[in-house]
């Protein structure tokens, strides 16, 4: 949850490249959650190339951040989110024209 709201606010342009995110221990300070959570997160963004660390310094947004996480975020709608709410308008009786 929390990669994902990171992932968000990157989506939505309210984190810019470049920009500092919290700390470990700030975000998991504020979110009142272990900062073991946080890291382990900030690890998988940092392996995504989301994040980077500024050794000292702290984390920071990819230059290319928004670009890889609008990738991967069409690639599980389309290939996740969308033939699973197919699937429900099917099972529901729903038509493409009451959706509209």
């Amino acid at each position: 949850q929390i990669g994902d709201t990171i992932c968000e606010r990157i989506l939505s342009g309210e984190l810019k490249s470049e920009d500092r995110i919290p700390s470990v221990r700030e975000l998991g300070g504020e979110l009142g959650v272990n900062p073991n959570t946080v890291a382990r997160t900030y690890e998988k963004l940092t392996d995504a190339g989301i994040i980077y660390n500024k050794r000292g310094i702290g984390y920071f947004i990819c230059p290319d951040a928004a670009r890889i996480v609008l990738e991967k975020e069409r690639e599980v709608f389309l290939n996740e989110d969308a033939p699973k709410f197919f699937k429900r308008m099917q099972l529901l009786g729903i038509d493409s024209k009451e959706l509209l």
